[in-house]
């Protein structure tokens, strides 16, 4: 049997609590890999967006990680984000770039020996240089996105002509950052077959897909509850896709099947709510925030919606609301990356008329918003089955030392 392989995971954020999509999904990796018996260590950026307290991570986490935190303020200034337009640096990189960091991880990698160094998100990108310094490791881009084209995205569905100027630039230069920077790496593991599609522009460069993947065994019976026959969305709404299609959504979805349907309700629960969701008053309407168990929450309503315009990667809110036998309406772009199919696991709408369309079928057809749900939490059990994809992550490690 091969000897334990020691990965040092570096996060954009920190994985524990998992109460977003990058923490769930770096959280299922370390954790996977802690579960096949290999060693890991974390080293993660605290920031005001996603601020931990160091002194409430559970005790048995911190012994199983040896995880360590490095503060860094990764508010937007307005000075150095207008100096920006005159350079042709990734604004999105360098406010990640710490001198506080690079010293952390020189300590790290000089007290421990490595064989994979394993780098959540193109923003930690900058450290690349301080590993290949201190260590002999082979580094890992762990690409939860193709970065750029959230905001390409975003860019093309913006308004506001100044915004969108600024916005076309950030995407211009995080885009040049992030095909040059790639070079840089031993291996790339997007976490999406279509994201790799992007990331196999090098020919020589080792890419395997590694998706989100649920632990069977820690997914809780979908008749654990009765199920209100309600439409939900629940995300993190201080990520810009998510907050941008809810938006959407109540301003040109909703009213149409307010009308359609008066007597539906819809339930709005994540983090980090903006204070004109938290001031909303819609005919019912109900912004529940954040929730403590994600879970029973999902469990305890039928119908999920995710109504993404842009994004990239793949939406974990989605996957464990198919996995919990939830049937899902979604646009294309948030079923991207999902091997789900129109009509048998998912809907699909990308219009209001079509969110209306496909709320009224599952809303009054119990057998098909039954069958949808059954469908969908076969798919994931058996496409995105986390001891499954470990596996293939252990094996990508192996061929490329």
């Amino acid at each position: 049997m091969p000897a334990p392989l020691k990965v040092l995971f570096i996060c954009n954020k920190s994985p524990w609590p998992p109460g977003e999509g990058g923490p769930i999904a770096m959280n299922m990796l370390i954790g996977g890999l802690i579960e096949a018996g290999h060693q890991v260590k974390v080293l993660a950026v605290n920031t005001n967006k996603y601020a931990i307290d160091p002194e409430k991570i559970p005790a048995e986490y911190k012994a199983k990680t040896g995880i360590e935190l490095v503060e860094i303020d990764l508010s937007v200034k307005p000075l150095p984000a207008f100096a920006n337009l005159f350079t042709g640096r990734s604004y999105h990189v360098e406010r990640f770039i710490s001198a506080d960091f690079r010293r952390k991880l020189a300590e790290v990698l000089h007290g421990r020996d490595f064989d994979i160094v394993q780098i959540e998100t193109l923003y930690m990108s900058p450290y690349i240089e301080t590993i290949r310094k201190h260590s002999s490791a082979k580094i890992v881009l762990r690409a939860h996105n193709i970065e750029h084209l959230i905001w390409k995205r975003i860019a093309e569905t913006t308004r506001n002509p100044l915004k969108k100027a600024y916005l076309n630039h950030l995407v211009r230069t995080l885009k040049n950052y992030e095909t040059t920077v790639l070079s840089a790496y031993d291996g790339i593991v997007p976490i999406s077959e279509t994201d790799a599609d992007f990331f196999k522009q090098d020919p020589g460069k080792p890419v395997q897909p590694v998706s989100f993947g649920i632990h069977p065994e820690k997914i809780l019976s979908v008749e654990s509850t009765a199920a209100e026959n309600a439409l939900f969305h629940i995300g993190s709404m201080n990520w810009v896709p998510n907050e941008e299609g809810i938006r959407w959504f109540i301003n040109r979805a909703w009213p149409l099947i307010n009308k359609q349907l008066p007597e539906l309700k819809l339930y709005l629960a994540g983090r980090m709510m903006p204070g004109w969701l938290s001031e909303l008053r819609q005919p019912n309407v109900q912004v529940v925030g954040e929730v403590p168990d994600a879970q029973e929450f999902i469990l305890s309503k039928a119908i999920s919606i995710a109504p993404l315009f842009s994004g990239s990667g793949i939406r974990i809110k989605i996957i464990e609301s198919m996995a919990l036998g939830r049937a899902v309406i979604s646009t294309s772009i948030g079923a991207e990356g999902i091997a789900c199919t129109h009509g048998r696991d998912i809907l699909i709408a990308d219009t209001a008329e079509e969110f209306c369309e496909a709320a009224e079928m599952l809303y009054k057809n119990q057998k098909l918003r039954k069958e949808i749900g059954e469908n969908a939490r076969k798919l994931i059990l058996e496409k995105h089955n986390s001891k499954k994809i470990i596996q293939t992550l252990i094996s990508f490690y192996q061929e490329i030392l």
